[in-house]
């Protein structure tokens, strides 16, 4: 049975804007334990197998940019598109207190299968619609849980992740958005930088221009939400990138 990594949207519009969602979708396909990783049905729709409102987001602002977007059709915990081939963390076994009981035993066999049929094919896909245009601007969208378990509060209504290696439209975003009045993270709360993950794959070995911006996820739990941020952030994306030069 074939199975489709990925879904796009939008891949005639003509904007130098690529944007992706790496984490959009919670499902397991049936062909990995029969469609299920062995944990409740609440902590699949906890931050853990996914971005929980990222694939909204990335919807509503592809077509505010008039811009493709790609966004995967499986759970990170199947596999972690957002990963290197040879992260330890591309197949989780623990996530946040959560035992990922189908995980546990995975050995080289499995996780070729699931490269095979989920991680090589979205990153496939992915690097086609880069290369529709030489001058692709990259956008990833990610969202984060307002607190880990056991952890403090996590203040950011926003956050831009970034790579030392190119942070040329990063930077100004944070500023922007900053200025906008909005509690916006740097490479907070986590670093941006990751050999092997999507923008470094997709963006730095590229020379792209690239973004990766995290929106909390009790703000874009509904589409409401969604459709908010993602017109919060279009029009500032488009005034960061044309003030950039790039």
């Amino acid at each position: 049975m074939t199975i489709c990594a990925y879904e796009t949207d939008g891949t005639d519009r003509p904007s130098r804007w690529l944007v992706t969602c790496d984490h959009a979708s919670n499902a397991v396909p049936a062909c990995t334990n029969g469609g299920t990783l062995g944990i409740a049905a609440a902590d699949m729709g906890r931050h853990i197998a996914w971005d929980v409102g990222a694939a909204g987001v990335t919807r509503a602002l592809a077509r505010l940019l008039d811009a493709p977007a790609i966004l995967s059709t499986f759970s990170r915990l199947v596999i972690d598109p957002n990963r290197g081939e040879d992260d330890p963390t591309l197949i989780m076994k623990l996530y946040d207190g959560t035992i990922i009981p189908a995980n546990r035993h995975v050995g080289p066999a499995e996780t070729e299968r699931r490269l095979n049929a989920f991680h090589r094919p979205y990153h496939t896909a992915l690097a086609a619609l880069a290369a529709r245009r030489p001058d692709t601007v990259l956008c990833a969208i990610h969202s984060f849980t307002p607190c880990l378990r056991g952890r403090a509060p996590r203040p950011w209504e926003v956050a831009v992740l970034y790579s030392h290696k190119d942070a040329r439209l990063s930077l100004p975003l944070i500023a922007r958005l900053r200025a906008e009045g909005y509690v916006t993270g740097d490479n907070q709360p986590y670093n941006g930088h990751l050999d092997g993950d999507a923008i470094d794959r997709h963006g730095l070995h590229a020379g792209r221009p690239n973004v990766l911006i995290e929106v909390r996820n009790d703000l874009i739990s509904d589409p409401a939400g969604q459709t908010l941020w993602a017109a919060r952030l279009a029009p500032i994306l488009t005034e960061v990138l044309a003030a950039s030069g790039l």
